[in-house]
């Protein structure tokens, strides 16, 4: 696809910010909506992806969690870009509690964070890329999403419903042309993991995440990845 429009959401850091650079780096003529709440790190990814020959990079700062915010973004993106090629739910938290410790306030955080951002950013692209006949969808799950876990009530159940607008968002995009993927990657060295006690030698490379990406969308449009797992190679995160 010729300069394709991405969006990349929760891509001021770690997996998002791998995204960007390898859609800059191996995609020649990539245009880029950078989304996430942080603007001084979105302005650093950014920098970075433009030094890509004929790479554009835009930043557009949003709560991914409010639907008025969302709002705003994919209105200013459509005007900056037009419509997008790609869309990339990436954004997401963790936090993690035994079961009748979690409180509900992050119960509900975690949610928001993971699958109500997916469900509403996806609902502000979709409809134009089934409108055009063509377009990328990805869902960033993770093996907790597959795999429950002691201590990942919220983060696993919010994973396990990103599977399930995954999989309902295929059911009835498959014959408009429209691409959906759902990736479920193991532990992946980010920030978010700085001070955890797990050493980066156990984890995947965020870029190598990131690789996943650019090697599913370059199909042939005749084939889909429907859902693909990523594990460090000692398998036990």
């Amino acid at each position: 696809m010729n300069q394709p429009v991405v969006l990349i959401t929760g891509a001021s850091q770690g997996i998002g910010a791998a995204i960007a650079r390898a859609f800059a780096r191996e995609i020649r003529g990539a245009r880029l909506a950078l989304v996430a709440r942080n603007e001084k790190n979105l302005r650093a990814v950014a920098r970075a992806c433009e030094k890509a020959k004929d790479v554009k990079a835009e930043i557009f700062t949003c709560d991914v969690t409010d639907e008025k915010s969302v709002a705003a973004m994919a209105k200013a993106v459509t005007k900056r870009f037009g419509a997008l090629d790609i869309l990339i739910n990436n954004a997401g938290k963790f936090a993690g509690a035994p079961f009748s410790e979690m409180s509900i306030a992050v119960f509900d955080a975690m949610i928001a964070a993971n699958l109500r951002s997916a469900f509403l950013v996806s609902r502000a692209f979709v409809p134009a890329m089934i409108r055009r006949g063509r377009g990328d969808v990805f869902f960033m799950s993770s093996i907790a999403g597959l795999q429950a876990y002691p201590g990942g009530a919220g983060y696993s159940a919010a994973k396990f419903g990103v599977n399930g607008l995954a999989k309902v968002l295929r059911a009835e995009t498959k014959n408009s042309g429209v691409r959906v993927c759902c990736i479920y990657p193991g532990a992946t060295w980010s920030p978010s993991w700085e001070g955890s006690g797990v050493t980066e030698e156990r984890m995947m490379p965020a870029d190598d995440v990131a690789q996943a990406f650019i090697n599913i969308f370059r199909l042939s449009r005749r084939s889909v990845i429907e859902e693909i797992v990523l594990r460090p190679q000692r398998g036990d995160i």
